[in-house]
């Protein structure tokens, strides 16, 4: 049975953690805020179970939290960053602000991570930007989850990508999705609860459908082959070539474009030692009154979302949703009621709190 929190008093304790290895309370908040965000949009792959990841990643010297990123050049509308491996969402956030302030001055704000790590939900990002006003992408590379169509060996990320624009009557169009089938969060909730993977989600070894998520997840930690589908699923009927050019794309702009890693580069290993993720980050700020009105920007966006939602609904169905809308919605509704978390979840938080010296109960 899930164990339900109060988002304030989690986001304390998260922020607790994160201050424990000496960050300032601003940066420990906005990981904090990060990782909560995403439990409480119903991204639980992406929230308060992925700490441990971070705590491990630091004692294991692949995180630094005290490094602070570094521009390594910059243009009126552009920047090129590098992470040194630090904390991903103290890197990415200090990206986007970069960002965010180019586009301001100049319409258009694009910069570019290298050396970074885990960055959290890449539409924390995108929501920082929407929050000035701006139209938002956020993309990221990450650990090679994925198998490319027709193999079986996993060499690209579930690398996400998030867009976020601003509507007037309706909530905003909040695109944030991995480019594969799933994230590995999700098979590692499906481990948790010891279901079976659904169908043309996940392949072995072989490269054959495998729906038993404790072997996959077995396969990902020893690379041992197999992994997560591209969006789209196995081979070519159900269009899994375009989840996998997605992540490429992904890869180019975070990873190449950067230069940092890319495909299976990211969290490689030297004389079987893992070596900083060197991670990489994309995000683009776009001033909407550099391109069109504003006030015609949000009418047009209002008509678009109306156009979706208002159009004939498939039998049985009586609701069309916009991107982002179940995650408003959830976000609202757990901040009366609480956050719900998997006892697992609730168990590993309670055994961070013992190794750092904190209270959770």
């Amino acid at each position: 049975m899930p164990i339900t929190i109060d988002h304030a008093r989690l986001l304390d304790f998260v922020q607790a953690v994160f201050a424990s290895y000496e960050l300032d309370p601003g940066d420990a908040h906005l990981c904090a805020d990060n990782l909560v965000a995403a439990d409480m949009r119903g991204i639980p792959s992406h929230g308060v179970a992925r700490l441990k990841r971070y705590t491990d990643g630091i004692a294991d010297g692949l995180i630094f939290p005290m490094n602070r990123p570094l521009i390594v050049t910059q243009s009126v509308s552009s920047a090129a960053v590098d992470g040194q491996a630090g904390l991903g969402q103290i890197v990415a956030a200090f990206a986007t602000r970069l960002a965010i302030e180019k586009a301001q001055q100049t319409g258009v704000g694009v910069v570019t991570v290298r050396n970074s790590n885990h960055y959290g939900i890449a539409g924390y990002y995108a929501q920082m930007m929407l929050d000035q006003g701006l139209l938002g992408v956020s993309m990221t590379n990450s650990a090679p989850l994925v198998v490319p169509t027709f193999g079986k060996e996993m060499v690209i990320g579930t690398n996400p990508i998030s867009l976020a624009a601003p509507a007037r009557r309706h909530r905003p169009f909040f695109l944030d999705m991995a480019t594969s089938v799933v994230p590995r969060g999700k098979l590692e909730v499906y481990n948790r609860e010891n279901k079976s993977l659904p169908t043309g989600w996940a392949v072995g070894t072989d490269g054959k459908e495998c729906t038993d998520a404790s072997v996959v997840l077995d396969n990902m930690t020893k690379r041992a082959g197999g992994g997560i589908l591209p969006l789209g699923g196995e081979g070519e009927l159900y269009s899994g070539y375009k989840g996998y050019g997605l992540a490429v794309l992904v890869d180019i702009l975070s990873g190449v474009l950067s230069g940092g890693s890319y495909t299976d580069r990211v969290y490689a290993k030297k004389d079987g030692k893992n070596l900083p993720p060197d991670v990489g980050h994309f995000f683009m700020a776009l001033k909407i009154e550099a391109f069109i009105p504003r006030d015609v920007f949000l009418d047009k966006m209002d008509d678009l979302i109306d156009s979706l939602t208002q159009s004939a609904k498939a039998e049985g169905q009586n609701r069309i949703y916009i991107h982002g809308e179940k995650e408003y919605e959830r976000f609202e509704r757990y901040k009366k009621e609480g956050i719900p978390l998997q006892e697992k979840v609730y168990a590993t938080l309670k055994e961070i709190a013992r190794d750092r010296g904190l209270a959770f109960e």
